[in-house]
């Protein structure tokens, strides 16, 4: 693993290797959102990535979760920054991903603008 952006301090490790776990078991697309070693929210099994984001962050806020400082899990790279910068806006602190994309730069630039951490694991779970 890979530290992209930030540094990640011992407790966004923890959930970012928690979501990263549970991204592992999620279908194509999978988004998964934690904070406090709990999932939040996940979103599955769209055309999009940047869906599956938007879905997670609904499914987190409907429940009345506290996006404030959470992590967001990935199963594979981001093809653009609009994923993460939605998600960013809307609480999450850390994200991590296996990277790859042509637009990596653009993804790291988005994590660093905001504040947060990224990493990159540089291993996919994507699973159809």
């Amino acid at each position: 693993m890979t530290v992209v952006a930030g540094s990640p301090s011992e407790e966004q490790w923890g959930n970012l290797l928690f979501a990263w776990r549970i991204c592992k078991h999620v279908w194509s697309n999978a988004i998964v959102i934690a904070k406090d070693l709990q999932t939040l929210g996940i979103g599955a099994g769209q055309q999009s990535r940047v869906d599956s984001v938007r879905i997670a962050l609904e499914k987190a806020r409907n429940f009345g979760h506290d996006l404030e400082g959470s992590v967001l899990a990935s199963d594979a790279f981001f093809p653009f920054p609009d994923g993460p910068e939605l998600a960013l806006t809307g609480g999450v602190s850390g994200i991590i991903q296996p990277g790859g994309s042509k637009r990596d730069a653009e993804v790291i630039a988005a994590a660093e603008a905001a504040g947060a951490v990224m990493v990159f694991t540089g291993r996919r779970h994507f699973r159809h």
